[in-house]
């Protein structure tokens, strides 16, 4: 047995030890709409897997669409006979589900570091950019920040409620940033963040955003990007639990309301070598001045990862703190990009445009992609925002538009791998196309 089956073995027979009567586990991994998907395995037979018995799944399950469904993308799905395809399950990430009912327990897996990785499995995505960059001697570290909304548990006509204030019962409709809003839902958010850090995940700040039962985390800095991502995947799925167990409904949805804010998925990342030194602070910072501008450059052909939906791309229209174009600036949360105050050691780029329910392991890459090829291009960038207002580059707001400019990127196929870029870009077109199939009120009011 070699040395990862005996650390696996040994991390699932201390999970029993310690919970005894946990009988099954989820075993889960994220497609590629930002959902997951998995089987749930008896412990006993997780036993097995950890020992180097083999674990497969459907390979097609990464192409699912976001209501589930499959589509024809080349020979996939439909003229590939459905091939199983490995998966390996992710090292330390055995954890009690502490929202359901039932003891359980859950363990990513992924096909990323098995014989046949899934070349457009997300994760396998992001860790062949981390590997690429660290060929280069380029270390990222990266912390992300995720808004969300409380809704009340029960839909009305469909359309979700506003939370109901737990001291006076009242719908918790009024959009501020009160630090009391944090002490009146202090049950479910105190909650959320002990079951997130039960999940392994470094949850610190919470802030009362704006909306009307909206919120912010935060999470700890890592030099562990796929970690980081797991964290972000982790946390969307934990905090959607522990809201039902509240009474409430948790949504990252990027724009529930169309008069109040959309909530976001903000990305810090930081460069470094191997001996530690803060890559974007070198040369009087003429090397953030350089990855900026590959961002730049990147940015208006990834707004299908960053805004993975039609009503992600609403999240993109004025409202506050939110950019319309690609731009960048010191401090400025108008920015895309924006530059936090900090000494040299801790400089970083805050990216701040995509979706709350973006996937984070594309988000992640995509960000890296052009922050790497900004260092290697070594282009000046567009002028800040702190030096011109209306300094910016249009990016595509329709997700057709957006798929096509995605697709005919070369840097982009280069950067993120050719066959992943084609079966997203299909994936998106077709879920959108399935998305529109259906006549709205609105139409008949205006058009019949």
């Amino acid at each position: 047995m070699d040395a990862v089956c005996s650390d696996l073995l040994a991390e699932v027979r201390t999970f029993r030890q310690r919970y005894p009567d946990v009988r099954y586990v989820d075993l889960i991994s994220l497609d590629i709409p930002g959902h997951f998907y998995g089987k749930r395995y008896p412990i006993d037979m997780l036993e097995k897997v950890a020992a180097g018995s083999a674990l497969k799944l459907p390979q097609n399950c990464v192409l699912l669409g976001t209501q589930g469904g499959l589509f024809k993308i080349g020979d996939y799905c439909f003229n590939d006979g459905d091939p199983d395809a490995p998966r390996r399950l992710v090292p330390g990430t055995l954890k009690l589900v502490g929202w359901e009912k039932q003891a359980l327990g859950q363990m990513l897996i992924t096909s990323s570091g098995t014989e046949q990785p899934i070349v457009f499995e997300p994760r396998e995505v992001l860790a062949q950019v981390l590997e690429r960059l660290g060929r280069k001697g380029i270390f990222p570290v990266v912390a992300f920040e995720l808004e969300f909304y409380l809704f009340d548990r029960q839909m009305q006509d469909g359309l979700p409620q506003f939370p109901r204030d737990p001291l006076t019962g009242d719908a918790d409709d009024q959009p501020n940033m009160h630090i009391e809003r944090l002490s009146r839902f202090s049950a479910v958010l105190d909650d959320m963040v002990e079951t997130a850090r039960a999940q392994g995940i470094d949850a610190t700040v919470i802030t009362a955003e704006l909306g009307p039962g909206q919120f912010e985390i935060n999470f700890g800095h890592l030099d562990d990007g796929l970690r980081a991502a797991d964290w972000a995947a982790l946390f969307c799925r934990s905090t959607r639990g522990v809201a039902l167990k509240h009474d409430y409904r948790a949504s990252f949805m990027a724009k529930p309301y169309l008069h109040h804010p959309g909530s976001g998925m903000h990305v810090h990342v930081s460069l470094y070598d191997e001996a530690g030194n803060n890559l974007l602070a070198t040369d009087g910072q003429r090397t953030l001045r350089h990855a900026v501008a590959g961002c730049l450059e990147v940015l208006p052909h990834c707004m299908p990862i960053f805004a993975p939906n039609h009503n992600a791309m609403r999240r993109l229209s004025g409202t506050v703190n939110v950019a319309t174009r690609a731009s960048w600036g010191f401090e400025d949360r108008d920015a895309c990009l924006r530059v936090p105050e900090s000494d040299d050691r801790n400089l970083r780029i805050e990216h701040r445009l995509s979706g709350a329910d973006a996937n984070p392991y594309l988000v992640l890459a995509a960000i890296l992609v052009g922050l790497e090829q900004g260092l290697q291009a070594g282009r000046e960038p567009i002028a800040s925002l702190n030096e011109d207002r209306n300094s910016g580059i249009d990016f595509p707001l329709e997700m057709l538009e957006a798929v096509q400019s995605m697709q005919s990127h070369a840097p982009l196929r280069e950067g993120l791998g050719a066959e992943f870029v084609d079966v997203y870009c299909e994936n998106k077109r077709q879920d959108h196309l399935a998305f529109m199939q259906e006549i709205s009120a609105r139409e008949y009011r205006w058009f019949l």
